[in-house]
């Protein structure tokens, strides 16, 4: 399974994204994006903790504890996604507003052609080989091939078959977990996820950083923006809940698994992007038991 992973690690996390995003268009239909009319200043605040903030923290995180290699890179990748399909679920569950959750998604992850190869461009550039080319267009092509299109797609089934548009999303989703999974033991059969390796000082990091995050965005959004409750729970799962499927895909591209080769940058990189992947179920559960608890009476 091992050599199989390294071999195709590129069509792993490909098809894990593909079916994580024809599910989510599944979901979507274009009245969804009329949230961004109804409600500009939370789609727009949390757009722009996505864009902006997000990518700030990185940037912090990177400087602050004086970065490099992959665990930089891994922290750039994550700041520079989208948030992820499932933060529209996790909202429901926190009895935040879930149409704000998806216009924010929806939002992100058209922008995330444009801001995600300028985002990794701006945090990583620095601390990669000399002879290294942040390859833009190339980034670009695989966001509107892997991720949008099969979004569109998604969106066209739900049109056409709406009856079935439900069970055909969950359905997507699962064969995306199936994926990932495969993706853990692919990676795990070759040796190339060892948290000795990592360093247990960078588990504690990634922690923080999803952490601070929170922190920041609850910050914002409740406090200096006050927006309501349902729209501020919605935001802070927006900011926590990353698309680690397009993370993962990046990481293929950028760092691809060579058969009988060690790279320890890549590695890295994939161990933080699925720690973070696993560590963002425990605090969206956290998040959804406060909320809930919170939540306004009539809500």
């Amino acid at each position: 399974m091992g050599s199989l992973y390294i071999q195709y690690e590129y069509w792993f996390s490909a098809f894990q994204l593909i079916t994580a995003m024809v599910g989510m268009g599944a979901t979507l239909t274009p009245k969804d994006f009329k949230e961004i009319m109804l409600e500009p200043k939370a789609v727009s605040s949390g757009t722009a903790i996505q864009i902006l903030v997000v990518p700030a923290i990185a940037w912090l995180f990177i400087s602050a504890f004086g970065l490099a290699g992959g665990v930089a890179v891994g922290l750039a990748l994550i700041a520079s996604v989208p948030g992820g399909s499932t933060s529209n679920i996790f909202t429901h569950f926190a009895r935040g507003n879930i149409a704000l959750s998806v216009a924010i998604t929806a939002v992100t992850t058209l922008a995330c052609l444009f801001t995600t190869p300028f985002i990794l461009d701006l945090l990583i550039a620095n601390y990669m080989p000399a002879e290294f080319v942040m390859p833009k267009a190339h980034i670009m092509k695989e966001i509107a091939l892997t991720l949008l299109l099969p979004l569109a797609l998604g969106m066209l089934y739900l049109k056409l078959f709406p009856s079935t548009a439900e069970q055909f999303s969950k359905w997507a989703i699962r064969a995306s977990m199936f994926g990932l999974l495969m993706i853990v033991v692919g990676a795990s059969a070759s040796g190339r996820l060892d948290l000795q390796v990592f360093g247990y000082f960078n588990v504690f990091l990634i922690v923080f950083f999803i952490l601070a995050m929170g922190v920041v965005s609850w910050l914002i959004s409740w406090g200096l923006l006050r927006l309501s409750h349902a729209d501020a729970t919605a935001v802070d799962m927006e900011v926590v809940v990353r698309n680690i499927n397009l993370g993962l895909m990046l990481k293929a591209l950028l760092f691809p698994a060579v058969l009988g080769q060690v790279d320890p940058v890549g590695d890295m990189v994939l161990l933080a992007l699925l720690l973070y992947g696993g560590l963002q179920m425990f605090v969206a559960a956290a998040l959804i038991a406060l909320r809930r608890s919170t939540a306004p009476a009539n809500h």
